[in-house]
């Protein structure tokens, strides 16, 4: 893995994840390492298959399009490191996306992503190992570029939801620096923004890694939007004071009857937008439904390591004793969604029959 840095973070495309050719000897997956931001800018190459399971599992990657596109990424790395042989590619490929699918679990984009891959790897069995390869970054290159316009999208969709003196309350961050650009929540800001509309948003920090703080007003401040920062327990306050008029949030992954997994502390967001009478959408790509799951209750939490709430960045914020509780995700029943932006268009109401039919479109 190789480190390119400059400090500190300013004028930084927002392009998380792509691919260098440029590193020898095949090339490379190049990501932000968003656990240095915002204080300094840190771009990856991940040369090695255990390097980009390292840069998912870690956050250096996240945000659930990104990590896909990622994982896509990841699987021509893996290929990299095979010798061209007589083996099965599409075993190889199988082995590869094995150990991609082991890193996290609740992201339902990294397991469509690599089923499309396992597919194509399927269809190239038999050709050359070095055009197979090729052909299968050109596989990664193309869902790059399609959740990039899936993205834009989604801005479209849901922009006619902010108007002009709105407050707008979203939470962890689901902009371009959680996809291939621009983003699913924060997309539907930037569209807004560009439809000439004027809001103030409200980020909260996001406990325990402050995605919130961290990622999202660095993200919103570049691109000049009215962002004002506040703690996790701060948003009940602002609803009764009438200053928060929609939440918008993104997702990890959405059951069939609209139940939708995103980082933890969405569900009280949602409980809190039902009790003083304020809409509560999600936005989400068509890849991030799984309708092969009823409703949320089958969708799999990730707990992560307690250490991230007894510390911050090494330095101690709580009893090393202490016992924590740590899931990474929460599920907001479909009942709390006003509505689920697309890029296919609005699901509302939200209901199994609704999805379906949108989706299908």
């Amino acid at each position: 893995m190789k480190n390119v840095t400059t400090s500190p973070a300013a004028n930084l495309p927002l392009r998380p994840v792509w691919w260098d050719a440029a590193v020898q000897p095949h090339g490379a997956l190049a990501i932000i390492d968003q656990t240095r931001l915002p204080a300094e800018q840190v771009q990856l190459r991940c040369g090695t298959l255990e390097s980009v399971i390292h840069a998912i599992k870690t956050l250096q990657v996240r945000g659930a399009p990104a990590i896909g596109v990622a994982a896509a990424y990841g699987v021509v790395v893996g290929l990299n490191e095979l010798p061209p042989s007589g083996e099965s590619l599409s075993q190889s490929v199988r082995q590869i996306c094995g150990r991609l699918a082991a890193s996290r679990p609740t992201a339902v984009n990294l397991f469509h992503a690599l089923e499309r891959m396992r597919k194509r790897a399927d269809q190239l069995q038999g050709r050359n190992w070095l055009e197979a390869r090729d052909a299968l970054l050109e596989e990664a290159h193309a869902l790059r570029a399609e959740d990039a316009a899936t993205c834009r999208g989604i801005g479209q969709a849901g922009r006619h939801l902010i108007q002009n003196g709105m407050g707008v309350l979203t939470h962890c961050n689901a902009g371009a620096l959680a996809a291939s650009e621009y983003g699913t929540a924060l997309a539907v800001l930037y569209a807004a923004r560009e439809a000439g509309r004027a809001f103030k948003v409200y980020a909260d920090e996001t406990r325990p890694l402050l995605q919130g703080a961290r990622l999202t007003c660095w993200e919103l401040l570049q691109a000049g939007v009215d962002t004002t920062l506040i703690c996790d327990n701060m948003a009940a306050t602002l609803m009764a004071q009438q200053r928060i008029h929609l939440v918008i949030t993104g997702a990890d992954r959405i059951a069939a009857n609209g139940d939708a997994a995103n980082k933890i502390g969405t569900y009280g967001l949602a409980v809190l937008a039902a009790a003083h009478g304020i809409p509560f959408y999600i936005a989400a790509p068509s890849s991030t439904f799984d309708l092969n799951l009823k409703d949320g209750t089958a969708i799999p939490i990730e707990h992560r390591d307690p250490a991230e709430v007894r510390t911050f960045r090494g330095q101690p914020i709580a009893p090393d004793a202490v016992a924590c509780f740590n899931p990474a995700f929460d599920v907001t029943p479909a009942r709390l969604i006003t509505g689920l932006i697309t890029e296919k268009g609005v699901i509302y109401p939200v209901t199994p029959q609704g999805i379906r039919r949108q989706l299908s479109r």
